[in-house]
């Protein structure tokens, strides 16, 4: 008997190896994954990745922030780049979001937030309030106040839910968890200029979309904004917990001394595979992933066309939903059973989230699979 909870259905394997983008279970069967642990590992299992692990760990695996961290510059450099941000590290997405809403609250002196139906920004109480889809707050109690949730690419009705103590919007470019919905450019050019006049924080969730998913290093590359605070977690370390939410330099002094803080945010190990990932992500690097999903999302397009199951295929870079009026569990099962790992989004959505390292032999051979299963 388990002496585990039950909050999670999991499959009857285990995956106990890996080897760059395939999974090996327990009996050794070989699995190619299109969905990168929810989207964690997108470089696949990295040497690279691997060697900078066995390096830190080597020397230190961690220490508190009471003390300098020269990982933590390094891995925020690289995030920044040329921009205007401040960084502060989490060990997670959830986190990375509550730290955004604290920031959001205590550098505009206002509470009220609004977010989007349909959308997910995690699962403790900050986050969770935030999320727009009622099934993840059931049996909780009532949330965190003072948030609201417009309906996705609707600019009005944001400006519906606008009040004098309203701080910030809170956004993703993608919807993923509620099956892979992209936002539209006009309304996200628009919403950024709303905000800019009104005095309102841009928000931008990119947790999922983050870390080159899309073909870009973040998803509001793609729209031609910059918001005033962003977050990143999942495929920023490749599978070593870590998340970051990073703010407008001149939102820095609400995160002054004491104000906010975690134990094992920007650990040196998160750190050291934080830093390899980013070296990794090269613009050659992101634009080839870039190319790789538009092929793979085409080729599904053509390939599902005039199914009588599927209905659209949709997405942005490598996080591709695939909408089917068939049972989305059984799909998972025999695309598992044919050694391919995929995910489900909402209620009619398979989602793919390959590794952005995939081969050409390897994207065929998902396609391949993929259009036998909706056969």
């Amino acid at each position: 008997m388990s002496k585990l909870f039950k909050n999670y259905k999991r499959a009857d394997i285990e995956f106990v190896k890996a080897e760059g983008n395939y999974l090996f279970d327990q009996e050794g069967k070989k699995y190619l994954d299109f969905s990168t642990g929810i989207g964690v590992t997108n470089l696949g299992f990295h040497p690279q990745v691997s060697a900078a692990l066995e390096k830190q760990a080597s020397k230190i695996w961690h220490t508190p922030n009471l003390y300098q961290n020269s990982l933590q510059e390094e891995v925020a450099g690289k995030l920044i780049g040329q921009m205007d941000y401040l960084a502060f590290f989490a060990n997670s997405g959830a986190e990375a979001n509550e730290a955004a809403i604290k920031i959001a609250r205590k550098a505009t002196g206002k509470q009220e937030i609004i977010s989007f139906v349909n959308s997910f920004h995690g699962r403790t109480f900050g986050s969770m309030s935030a999320t727009g889809q009622d099934k993840i707050k059931e049996g909780f109690g009532q949330g965190v106040p003072h948030f609201s949730y417009a309906i996705f690419n609707d600019l009005d009705s944001v400006k519906h839910l606008v009040t004098e103590d309203t701080a910030a919007v809170m956004l993703e470019l993608v919807q993923g968890e509620s099956g892979v919905q992209p936002a539209d450019p006009n309304f996200v050019t628009d919403l950024a200029a709303y905000c800019k006049e009104q005095g309102l924080l841009l928000m931008v969730d990119e947790v999922q979309t983050g870390m080159g998913r899309t073909g870009k290093l973040f998803a509001f590359q793609h729209y031609g904004i910059q918001p005033d605070i962003f977050t990143l977690a999942k495929g920023l370390g490749n599978g070593v917990p870590v998340g970051a939410m990073l703010a407008k330099s001149e939102l820095g002094a609400a995160f002054s001394y004491g104000s906010h803080g975690s134990t094992f945010g920007g650990n040196k190990l998160a750190m050291a595979a934080s830093s390899a990932v980013l070296d990794i992500m090269t613009e050659d690097f992101l634009a080839d992933a870039l190319e790789k999903g538009q092929y793979l999302q085409t080729k599904l397009a053509e390939a599902l066309a005039g199914n009588p199951h599927v209905s659209q295929v949709r997405g942005l870079g490598l996080m591709i939903g695939i909408e089917t009026d068939l049972n989305l569990a059984q799909l998972v099962q025999a695309a598992r059973d044919k050694g391919l790992v995929v995910l489900t989004a909402g209620a009619n959505v398979i989602r793919l989230l390959p590794p952005l390292t995939l081969s050409q032999e390897e994207i065929d051979t998902g396609l391949a699979i993929l259009s036998d299963l909706f056969e």
